[in-house]
């Protein structure tokens, strides 16, 4: 009986993490690996993980950057497995549409864009941008997380997430140098 009442709290927990943290845990997978479809696969392994590591977290703030964190290692994973060099990804316009869908549902700051133009242009500018500085520009700026934050869930020092901001924002400022 006793196990019962433990796995439908647990079943509640796994419930309300999902609400609170699913959104971000996506829309850094699919910031990282542009594709819809493999953010989603990415977001259910990152919570499988979480259900079979079952760790007790301090707050709301150490369950996020947790998720988050484990997010960057299964997309790092995905970038690594042997199977992505031989799956044909075509450039379809259906495809196409689908990710400008998936990115618009995610990423409420590019769905307000009042010029799909210059909407477009941004969405070129920051995926031109290398896998690591789109990391630290999505937590950065939309996840809202600070140097120090995003330095431990992505595993680099600090001085170097800043760099990384840098470069970034010097790419995009080159980029889209008229839009400024």
């Amino acid at each position: 009986m006793a196990e019962r009442a433990q796995r439908k709290s647990s079943d509640a927990c796994m419930q309300r993490m999902i609400e609170d943290h699913g959104a971000a845990v996506y829309r850094l997978a699919f910031s990282r690996l542009r594709n819809a479809a493999d953010a989603e696969d990415v977001s259910q392994t990152v919570f499988l993980k979480l259900h079979a590591a079952a760790p007790s977290f301090v707050d709301t703030d150490h369950e996020r950057a947790w998720l988050l964190r484990v997010t960057v290692n299964c997309c790092n994973d995905l970038h690594r497995s042997p199977w992505r060099r031989f799956v044909a990804r075509g450039d379809s316009a259906a495809e196409a549409a689908e990710e400008a869908l998936a990115l618009q549902a995610c990423d409420q700051h590019r769905a307000q864009a009042a010029n799909e133009e210059m909407g477009q242009r941004i969405e070129d500018a920051i995926e031109s941008l290398t896998d690591v500085q789109r990391t630290v520009v999505h937590l950065f700026y939309y996840e809202d997380r600070s140097t120090l934050d995003i330095a431990a869930i992505t595993g680099l020092r600090a001085a170097t997430v800043r760099s990384h901001l840098h470069r970034a924002r010097k790419a995009l400022e080159q980029q889209l140098g008229d839009l400024l």
